[in-house]
């Protein structure tokens, strides 16, 4: 009699944590993505006001 050898890859638990995992992956890029004018948009008026070392700009 044959016996079937049966090769697991992942328990459905592993699986379904690893599908939450891309999900969420997915959700914080679209996120990053979508805000990105933005964030150069603060970049840019971070660099004009001095950054993290104004000086003397302002009194």
């Amino acid at each position: 009699m044959m016996t079937v050898r049966r090769t697991r890859k992942g328990t459905t638990a592993q699986r379904v944590v690893t599908a939450e995992i891309a999900v969420v992956g997915a959700l914080v890029l679209a996120l990053v993505v979508s805000q990105m004018p933005s964030l150069v948009r603060e970049l840019k008026i971070w660099r004009i006001a001095g950054g993290l070392r104004p000086g003397n700009r302002y009194p």
